[in-house]
């Protein structure tokens, strides 16, 4: 089955990088980021299934790993590319890194902001998909804004507060314009009990991958290095200062560092670059 191409938004010139954001969020959400590297690359930024102007297209009212991956080929294909760069945050990280492996000829290298390969354990991936399945359930019957304010309190998200009170009001403004059914399904298909366990392709990656983790997200920053220990090209960052969404609670210093380690992927001859393990803003 061939895939269909997401919404998108595109800007800048210069090699592809694919932009993908996280559960709740959209293209407009990654939108300073975009806006940020385009001046050295075309950036392509989708709504993920469920989520932006990519809604309606549940299937018995769930969204697939698979399929969204096959999605977001045909959306690279549909902005004139065969091959990008692919940059990706928490659930988006998870499907850059899906395309790594289902997908290879389309990915040239990869940077994932608090990633990982889905979840090992049988057993502990049971106990997520039915934890996952309750939430789901809380989203559809509570509505969005009950659920946003949730999601933004949890640990993960609650160390954006730092930024200030605007910022705050911005990233709930810009959740609560999802669907609730819309993120239900999108959490059925796409979540990491949803999607195939990875851990034992991923020697078959062979790009360079960056990983990121704020230093404040512990539980990512373990995932990130049991990663580097499976990739064959991997090279591993942990940031001071912040916490799961590191390209906007310190965005001034992932963008200096995902530029770097981009414009080495980019280059016909790879120069080795190990990164310290804090940086600082």
């Amino acid at each position: 089955m061939s895939g269909r191409a997401l919404h998108f938004e595109r800007r800048g010139k210069g090699p592809a990088l694919m932009i993908l954001h996280g559960y709740t969020g959209s293209s407009g959400s990654m939108r300073e980021l975009s806006q940020a590297l385009a001046g050295e690359f075309e950036t392509i930024v989708p709504d993920l299934p469920g989520h932006g102007r990519s809604v309606g297209r549940a299937e018995d009212g769930q969204y697939a790993f698979e399929h969204c991956l096959r999605d977001l080929v045909a959306t690279l294909e549909s902005a004139g590319h065969e091959r990008a760069h692919w940059l990706g945050y928490s659930m988006g990280a998870r499907l850059a890194l899906g395309c790594a492996v289902r997908h290879p000829d389309s990915v040239a290298s990869l940077v994932l902001i608090g990633a990982r390969a889905g979840i090992a354990d049988a057993a502990a991936r049971q106990a997520r998909r039915r934890e996952d399945e309750l939430l789901a359930r809380r989203i559809e019957s509570d509505g969005v804004e009950a659920f946003v304010d949730q999601w933004m309190a949890m640990p993960l998200i609650a160390s954006q507060q730092r930024l200030g009170a605007a910022f705050v009001d911005e990233q709930r403004r810009t959740r609560l314009a999802n669907d609730a059914h819309e993120l239900a399904a999108s959490l059925r298909g796409l979540g990491p009990a949803a999607q195939p366990a990875l851990f034992d392709e991923l020697a078959r990656v062979t790009v360079p991958v960056l990983l990121v983790a704020g230093e404040l997200d512990r539980a990512f920053v373990d995932a990130g290095r049991d990663l580097a220990g499976r990739l064959p090209a991997a090279e591993t960052l942990e940031v001071a200062g912040a916490g799961h969404a590191v390209h906007l609670e310190q965005r001034d210093a992932f963008v200096r560092v995902a530029m770097d380690f981009l414009r080495r992927a980019s280059s016909p001859v790879q120069i080795t670059h190990s990164y310290p393990d804090q940086e600082t803003a």
